[in-house]
């Protein structure tokens, strides 16, 4: 339950019903990688930039809804004790689990909705990749109000959308990021350009990586 919306960007208003869970069964159906995660450069960038964002070498628990394919997957079970995926879509689930297959022993990929299905207990890290603007303003505060409790201490959140308009999405990438920077979470570091915009949060302010590595007092 993830995309970057790769076809061109409409410039009307979002929509404010949900978005039907056929709409992602129907992108499979037609095509086993819908919007390019394994082949564009704008993905592979993405990823790069995602994962240069976290500020710790290893997390023990993880959780990443809206896995898709599992491409940005494959990447994070190399720093996950114990990664979880989730996706919606059974096909979705199906091919993510041919990619991971090597990572059997640590990560778990499951089919399920973000706002339904959330897990139990607290993560590490949670990546919240190009998926919560597939919700609606009042499933978002669902999702947002979960957050906190649902990381350790020191645990961290990254937030990525595409900041282009699609008029079938419930919400734009930026009412996303704007609706998460009034959340009681504590906003860490931030990047966006023309096309995507990232934001990394914590539960409490943390020192920097430099800091913690004994670089700066």
């Amino acid at each position: 339950m993830t995309g970057d919306a790769s076809s061109t960007p409409s410039a009307s208003t979002p929509a404010a019903r949900p978005l039907a869970d056929d709409y992602f069964h129907e992108m499979y159906a037609a095509d086993d990688d819908p919007w390019g995660f394994a082949d564009r450069w704008y993905e592979r960038r993405k990823y790069a930039l995602t994962l240069a964002s976290l500020t710790s070498e290893r997390y023990r628990r993880v959780f990443e809804p809206g896995c898709s394919i599992g491409v940005l997957s494959a990447e994070l079970a190399l720093c996950a004790d114990h990664l979880l995926c989730m996706d919606l879509s059974p096909r979705a689930i199906e091919l993510a689990k041919r990619r991971l297959a090597r990572y059997s022993g640590h990560v778990e990929v499951l089919t399920g909705n973000v706002v339904g299905d959330w897990p139990a207990g607290e993560f590490d890290l949670i990546v919240l990749s190009e998926i919560l603007y597939y919700l609606t303003p009042e499933q978002l505060d669902m999702i947002v109000d979960r957050l906190p409790g649902s990381l350790t201490a020191d645990g961290e959140v990254v937030v990525v959308h595409w900041r282009h308009t699609v008029a079938e999405y419930p919400q734009s990438g930026d009412e996303v990021h704007d609706r998460l920077l009034d959340s009681t979470l504590v906003h860490c570091a931030g990047y966006r350009d023309a096309d995507l915009r990232l934001d990394l949060f914590s539960p409490q302010a943390r020192g920097s990586v430099a800091q913690r590595d004994g670089l700066v007092g």
